[in-house]
């Protein structure tokens, strides 16, 4: 089992204004700022990890704000839909929150038997709080305005949007080890046994949609997850022996990751357990400072003063 891909490790998108980001999730979904850093390539942009207590891989959604970008196209070669799970019995409340904060959404629904509601962040990222049929008993982070009861306890799902779906079924199925579940018309559940969470990706397979844009407002890539760095390396020679160009190990501070493209279009990391999120502040503290990568420290008042308030 420790050999298995684990799921969902954490995702990661594109937004525009800093601090909007950082209101919205941290005060309307009431996730927790687990991490407050920079991106690798742009030291002058953040980059934000939002999850539960400890940064558990599953929970874990990052963003880069780029204060001006454009605004991102949802269509083919794309994550479209994140999922977020939460308790039975508190749809009501999401709708309430989600309305008297201004936010876009649609009706309770449902799909595969789990009822959600649909909402777009302050980008027009799209997500969905979906009621799993089975209890999720992940501890949730909470605020004062986001009880237990109510909390997000990580990720459900992903939906792919995809022109012709077998080649990143492939992906999932031959390499990571889903299992495809169920079909609803043109969605197709894929999952695997080797989680209890964090644990779908959903395909939706239509042939003439055009390819989206990836701006703001669009995830950049997904990562899966794997225990350590052992099984990384084993899993980048699967996908090097599937004709595939990927990465090398790369050195993430949190966690070590390769990255590939899937034949379909989408950018798939692979991300590892460890280090965690606590190898550079106590979890008491986590998200509090800003941390930077080594090669940055030098520059530590510069970038400071460049990047957007939060306060």
């Amino acid at each position: 089992m420790n050999n298995r891909i684990k799921g969902i490790h954490h995702i990661t998108a594109i937004a525009g204004n800093a601090k909007k980001n950082f209101d919205f999730y941290t005060r309307v979904l009431g996730l927790r700022m687990v991490k407050k850093t920079v991106n690798f390539d742009d030291p002058h942009t953040y980059h934000f990890y939002y999850g539960d207590k400890v940064g558990t891989p599953g929970t874990i959604l990052t963003f880069f704000p780029w204060e001006g970008i454009q605004t991102g196209r949802r269509g083919a070669r794309q994550v479209t839909e994140i999922g977020y799970s939460v308790p039975e019995g508190s749809l009501g409340f999401w709708v309430k929150r989600l309305d008297e904060n201004n936010v876009i959404y649609n009706k309770p629904s449902a799909k595969f038997g789990d009822e959600y509601v649909s909402f777009l962040d302050p980008d027009g990222l799209k997500f969905e709080l979906t009621v799993p049929k089975r209890p999720d008993t992940r501890e949730p982070w909470t605020i004062d305005e986001v009880a237990a009861e109510n909390a997000t306890r990580g990720f459900h799902h992903i939906t792919i949007t995809s022109n012709k779906m077998d080649a990143t079924a492939k992906i999932l199925t031959d390499v990571f080890g889903y299992k495809l579940l169920e079909q609803e018309v043109n969605r197709y559940r894929f999952v695997t046994d080797a989680v209890e969470n964090a644990a779908i990706v959903d395909i939706v397979e239509i042939p003439a949609e055009i390819a989206g844009h990836v701006a703001g407002g669009s995830v950049h890539h997904v990562a899966f997850r794997v225990e350590n760095e052992e099984v990384l390396m084993q899993y980048r020679e699967k996908i090097v022996n599937m004709g595939l160009n990927i990465t090398e190990k790369i050195d993430r501070n949190y966690f070590y990751s390769l990255y590939f493209r899937e034949p379909g279009g989408v950018l798939f990391e692979i991300a590892t357990d460890n280090p965690g999120f606590s190898v550079d502040e106590p979890v008491a503290e986590l998200g509090n400072g800003l941390k930077l990568p080594a090669q940055y420290e030098a520059y530590r008042n510069e970038i400071e003063q460049s990047l957007p308030k939060l306060a």
